[in-house]
């Protein structure tokens, strides 16, 4: 994570080109990730990014500083909600509706033991509506609630997108001959 000073914010909500550059330049790679993760696509993420950016930009006045971390979070939200937007424009947010599913215990996560990359290829191959629901539950940590608020869907529906990214998840490991011990049972 990237902490900013307010010093720094108040010169890009001045509007002082050199540090929204700079800015732009700092926050460009986890942003674009962001992005990635739910967009899936380079150039559909990279258009998203920008536009997420030229949002930030605009509505920077807006942000209220609580301490070196906030701006970073606000930026991350906006990078969210853009690409949220993204997939509803590109009519990809299909979300399955709730059928009944064994659910998936958090414990004993074999995710944990993969790299890095190895786990976020295997999100990128999640159909959208899972994959968007897993990254917003699981990696920006938003809960269900709030998720079935942004995606305008009921909170069950939430639980069951991520239970069945879960199961998903769990079959693309079982196809790698990954062990996985206790996962799913």
């Amino acid at each position: 994570m990237i902490a900013l000073e307010k010093e720094f914010i108040k010169k890009c909500k001045n509007g002082e080109r050199a540090a929204q550059k700079l800015l732009f330049e700092k926050l460009y790679a986890p942003m674009y990730r962001v992005c990635f993760r739910y967009i899936g696509k380079q150039a559909d993420a990279e258009d998203c990014l920008m536009k997420a950016f030229m949002k930030c930009f605009q509505h920077i006045n807006q942000f209220e500083w609580k301490d070196d971390k906030s701006f970073f979070y606000w930026i991350k939200k906006i990078m969210v909600n853009e690409s949220l937007m993204t997939l509803r424009k590109q009519s990809n947010l299909s979300l399955v509706p709730q059928e009944d599913l064994l659910y998936l215990p958090d414990e004993n996560n074999v995710l944990s033991d993969l790299s890095a990359e190895e786990l976020y290829a295997l999100i990128l191959k999640l159909p959208t509506g899972y994959r968007t629901v897993f990254n917003m539950y699981v990696v920006e940590g938003f809960a269900h609630a709030e998720i079935a608020e942004m995606l305008n869907i009921t909170e069950s529906t939430s639980r069951t997108q991520l239970a069945k990214a879960r199961k998903s998840l769990q079959l693309m490991l079982e196809k790698m001959n990954v062990s996985y011990g206790t996962f799913g049972r």
